[in-house]
């Protein structure tokens, strides 16, 4: 089973569409609530049971990636569960570092982001491109999932610290956070590369949402309102159902649905499909 398993993930599989959804506002609303979800989802597991945490987030992970991979269409449902999973298990391998071995949250952010500059450079120079309008391949959409689990790994250690290593607390990270989206957003409106920005503006949304998740669920003392870790996750996953359950009946986020189209380059400045604006 192993190796029927390891021949198949191996094969360079063609898919007739992207196996990733259009980027608009509503992609980016999912985006923010998974990184919070996984930020509170992760520490209330880790204070509940320890044996749960490691099935849920691992296997939880495991087993998402596998549906998501072995098909060959793209479904919101199916997508986003499996960025939900990333968000959980990218918490836990985070934290990992700092906790056993007392790692500082800084080290850690420098070292998932070489790890991910080094991942997106051969992904480029493997396949020519790090548009997300390009996952039409089996091979392409491994190194997808690669930078996205390194994405959620950097932004959280990038969270921990400016919360706890800077002492600027959930609240004001979450506003340094928020401000620093801004950035990309600007540059591909002024003539930046699109994709640059993309994946510049999708890490940023791992340290925004969870910093505001955990100033929403952490205890006064420490700065938040209190919540609980339980209970900013359920309402999390209230919110993630509806806006998941809402893209799979209306089709929203499949490519070619919305009327505005700009057109944008790889980083060789070779013409890639339209990037959706709503």
């Amino acid at each position: 089973m192993f190796h029927y398993f390891a021949r198949v993930t191996a094969r360079n599989r063609s898919f007739l569409a992207p196996k990733v959804p259009e980027v608009f506002v509503v992609f980016w609303i999912i985006k923010l609530l998974t990184t919070g979800i996984g930020e509170t989802a992760s520490d209330f597991l880790g204070t509940w049971n320890l044996a749960a945490a490691g099935v849920i987030g691992v296997g939880g992970f495991v087993a998402a990636l596998w549906w998501q991979t072995r098909a060959t269409n793209y479904h919101p449902v199916r997508y986003w569960v499996t960025v939900l999973m990333v968000a959980v298990f990218g918490t836990m391998i985070a934290d990992g570092p700092h906790v056993a071995l007392g790692s500082p949250y800084y080290v850690d952010a420098l070292v998932y982001f070489a790890l991910l500059c080094a991942l997106l450079v051969w992904w480029h120079r493997s396949e020519g491109t790090l548009s997300v309008h390009s996952i039409v391949t089996s091979r392409r959409e491994r190194f997808y999932w690669g930078a996205v689990l390194l994405t959620f790994g950097l932004g959280t250690a990038l969270g921990d610290t400016t919360a706890t290593t800077l002492h600027l607390g959930y609240w004001w990270s979450a506003v340094l956070f928020g401000a620093l989206m801004v950035v990309p957003v600007v540059a591909w409106r002024s003539g930046a590369n699109a994709v640059v920005c993309f994946w510049a503006a999708y890490s940023l949304t791992r340290p925004l949402g969870a910093s505001v998740a955990d100033g929403l669920a952490v205890a006064h003392s420490h700065g938040g309102l209190g919540w609980t870790t339980g209970v900013v996750t359920a309402i999390g996953l209230l919110l993630f159902v509806a806006l998941v359950t809402y893209v799979a009946l209306t089709h929203s986020d499949e490519e070619g649905t919305h009327a505005a189209h700009v057109t944008v380059c790889d980083l060789d400045n070779e013409p890639l499909p339209a990037l959706e604006l709503d």
